[in-house]
């Protein structure tokens, strides 16, 4: 039986199926985003362990984030094709044999390259919980269940890397991957007892687009090889070029094929001809390399210039967490008063102020002056992540949501992969030395300043509040229209 809304009866309730269904889906959606981060604290700690360079180390972080982006469409299509119960399961399977190995792992290569495995399996769990909950909750209760949803999105990331410090102060390494087991096996148990089953298949299966995953996602790959190359060797390196000429004509070719194809492309580019759904997408590409360059600096910074252990580097990013848990729900209970092109560029200035304190600081500044400067910062990206997602809906037509929900998922793992990539080649000076300075440590923490920037005036493009329609003669209530972007 449907629920529906109207102005005597209040908004639909959140009953006790829904809410189980929906703590179900969190627990594996919290524990991939929490693994995305959790090693970011132990980037020296690995690099030691191994005897690795930055260069190096960095892809156990940009590798997993890039394995997430790879498997974010192909969980779309293997949801339609298989089922989602079946792909739930799968997901967190694999994600718990690539926890496993990666405690086993013998050097920085077979490290990296389990933690790929990882992010294959992370990224099918997550456009999976998205659909699921959303199918489950329909219309009427889609807006605040997506405000509980993005408690694991936005804060897992930050979290991530409390935890690793606070494994990494009292245990090996190894515990950084092997603490993802008992959740993984408790997750796939609920899963199993909690998770409809999946319903038979009916109609011709759904293809895929085998082209475009083999232009995009190497394209993206490329590319970061490339800037993570170019700390160690320099931009006039052979290994450079190749990566970033190999990057461009994939891209090249992705676009001719995306554009002429009769299947559903990969990452549909007509999506972007709506400049309300270009802002969305530019905004959460953006959020994601600023949100965890963050988290790839600031561990680094705190022991690094101001000489704290790996327990208080990662207990001193509490105030970013914090800071995003108040503004996450926040900006989702004024997302419909005053829209997301309010509150998103506010957002925006408190990142880009919170990051420009960073870019002046060294290791005599004030611990309260960058307390109050991660805050201000996580309370920024609280404002900005809740209501950019949600004006995706509002700019797409209603068939091409899907679509348009991997996108935004695609492009923030993208640029997360991407942001990293960009401040590890700024910490080395753009390859003239191996070892990060204040200075250069300064330089990168410009980044997160510019991408706030473009983040601001993104988000001044985006829908407007939600004003009620005009009322017909009669009507108990109206559906919303949003202001015109």
């Amino acid at each position: 039986m449907s629920v529906t809304k109207t102005a005597e009866s209040g908004p639909a309730r959140l009953d006790s199926g829904l809410l189980t269904l929906l703590g179900v889906m969190v627990l594996g959606g919290m524990m991939s985003y929490l693994d995305a981060t959790i090693v970011n604290v132990g980037i020296s700690t690995l690099g030691g362990e191994f005897k690795a360079t930055l260069a190096t180390i960095e892809w156990v972080t940009t590798g997993y984030l890039l394995a997430v982006a790879l498997a974010i469409p192909l969980a779309g299509w293997a949801l339609v094709r298989f089922g989602a119960k079946r792909m739930w399961l799968l997901g967190l399977t694999v994600f718990l044999i690539g926890s496993t190995l990666c405690a086993f792992a013998w050097n920085a290569e077979s490290l990296i390259a389990f933690r790929v495995l990882q992010g294959l399996g992370g990224g099918m769990i997550d456009p999976i919980m998205m659909t699921v909950v959303a199918g489950a909750a329909g219309p009427e209760r889609i807006g605040r269940v997506m405000g509980l949803i993005s408690v694991p999105i936005t804060l897992g990331p930050v979290v991530g890397p409390i935890v690793g410090g606070l494994l990494l102060d009292n245990l090996s390494w190894e515990w950084l991957f092997l603490v993802n087991i008992p959740f993984a096996l408790a997750a796939i148990v609920l899963a199993i007892k909690v998770l409809p089953a999946d319903p038979p298949p009916s109609g011709d299966p759904v293809p895929l687009d085998a082209v475009g995953v083999f232009l995009l996602s190497p394209g993206f790959a490329a590319l970061v090889y490339a800037l993570s190359q170019a700390g160690a060797h320099g931009f006039g390196s052979t290994r450079v070029l190749v990566g970033l000429a190999v990057g461009l004509a994939l891209f090249a070719a992705y676009t001719v094929h995306a554009l002429r194809t009769d299947k559903t492309p990969l990452l549909d580019l007509r999506l972007f001809s709506s400049k309300g759904f270009t802002a969305s997408v530019t905004t959460m590409f953006l959020l994601g390399g600023g949100l965890f360059s963050l988290l790839f600096l600031l561990p680094l910074y705190y022991q690094q210039v101001h000489g704290h252990s790996v327990l208080e580097s990662g207990l001193l990013l509490a105030p970013l967490g914090l800071g995003t848990l108040i503004g996450m729900p926040l900006a989702g209970n004024l997302a419909d008063r005053f829209g997301a092109r309010v509150l998103v560029p506010t957002g925006a200035l408190l990142i880009g102020g919170g990051a420009l304190v960073f870019t002046q600081s060294g290791p005599d500044t004030s611990q309260v002056l960058l307390t109050v400067a991660q805050l201000a910062t996580g309370f920024g990206m609280g404002l900005v992540g809740a209501p950019t997602m949600g004006s995706v809906y509002k700019t797409v037509p209603g068939e091409a949501v899907a679509g348009a929900t991997g996108a935004v998922f695609i492009l923030n793992q993208i640029g997360a992969s991407l942001g990293i990539a960009v401040v590890a080649l700024i910490l080395q000076g753009g390859g003239e030395h191996a070892t990060p300075t204040v200075e250069t440590f300064g330089d990168a923490f410009w980044w997160a300043v510019a991408a706030a920037v473009v983040v601001f005036l993104a988000g001044l493009l985006l829908p407007g509040r939600t004003r009620p329609a005009p009322e017909a003669p009669g009507d108990a209530a109206t559906e919303p229209v949003a202001d015109p972007a």
